[in-house]
């Protein structure tokens, strides 16, 4: 996706993840296929599916997205199992920002974070920036409060990331009933403090699991799908995806999963998810 795209679409949100398909092994659970997953926010499409040689092999393979893609003038978002210095320096090189969520692969920068946020006890010094949302449906409701504080020197752990700015710690209350459960979770960017700015980016990431794994589960079933012999796995996971795209193209409103029925059942219909409505 070039330069023109993105500005028209505004700031562009870069979120990466993976996904195995459960069933696509013969023998051992670890010889499932892994995919990796480039969602671009904006656009509300996947851009790119990439095949990794496991999981233990994400990480590498994420970089090799992050280098291979234009990236430049972005924001891109990864799990805790990227918060790495070396894709955080290599999204910089891209001419890129990066926002990654930091959790016990890096447990000397988490404590240190953790801490930090602690000694405040909110008494918050004038950098910081915050900002609340409240989600309410499906007889839930969730508050979720984000701080973002600037790094510092005394940050020492913090501060050796390439071009890292802020943290951010992100408060999830979440009350379903009776019962209320809170989570707290931490992140480090190149960004400078702008909490409305960073909520946005982390609910951008959220999208890969509700838009794009959670479809592929239930719409498509993909978890249930036993294609194992040669690259069919893959091969019909890019499909899934194509067609999850065209989908979304497609200005009618309705579920994904009623666009579906009206491909099956109407071969007009069909043929506008293919090859787009004439004018």
């Amino acid at each position: 996706m070039g330069h023109e795209v993105r500005r028209e679409a505004g700031h562009e949100f870069i979120a990466i993840d993976g996904k195995t398909l459960r069933h696509s092994h013969d023998a051992q659970p670890s010889d499932a296929l892994h995919s990796i997953t480039v969602w671009l926010r904006e656009q509300g499409l996947v851009f790119c599916q990439q095949k990794s040689v496991g999981k233990k092999n994400e990480i590498k393979g994420a970089q090799n997205l992050i280098q291979m893609l234009e990236v430049a003038d972005t924001t891109v978002t990864l799990d805790a199992m990227h918060c790495q210095k070396g894709t955080a320096t290599l999204i910089r090189r891209r001419k890129a920002d990066y926002v990654l969520c930091i959790k016990g692969n890096q447990k000397g920068l988490r404590e240190e974070v953790e801490w930090w946020f602690e000694g405040f006890d909110g008494r918050w010094p004038e950098e910081v920036s915050t900002f609340e949302e409240t989600d309410v449906g499906h007889g839930r409701i969730e508050v979720r409060r984000y701080t973002q504080l600037p790094i510092t020197e005394q940050l020492l752990k913090a501060s050796s990331w390439c071009d890292a700015k802020s943290i951010v710690q992100v408060e999830r209350e979440r009350q379903i009933g009776d019962k209320t459960s809170i989570e707290t979770v931490y992140y480090i960017s190149s960004h400078a403090p702008n909490a409305v700015f960073m909520a946005e980016a982390i609910r951008s990431h959220w999208q890969v699991e509700n838009k794009v794994h959670w479809v592929l589960d239930v719409v498509y079933r993909e978890d249930d799908s036993r294609i194992r012999r040669g690259n069919g796995a893959e091969n019909v996971a890019i499909v899934r995806r194509l067609c999850m795209n065209l989908a979304r193209l497609h200005p009618k409103k309705d579920s994904m999963r009623g666009k579906l029925k009206s491909a099956g059942w109407d071969d007009d219909f069909r043929e506008e998810l293919v090859f787009g409505i004439n004018d």
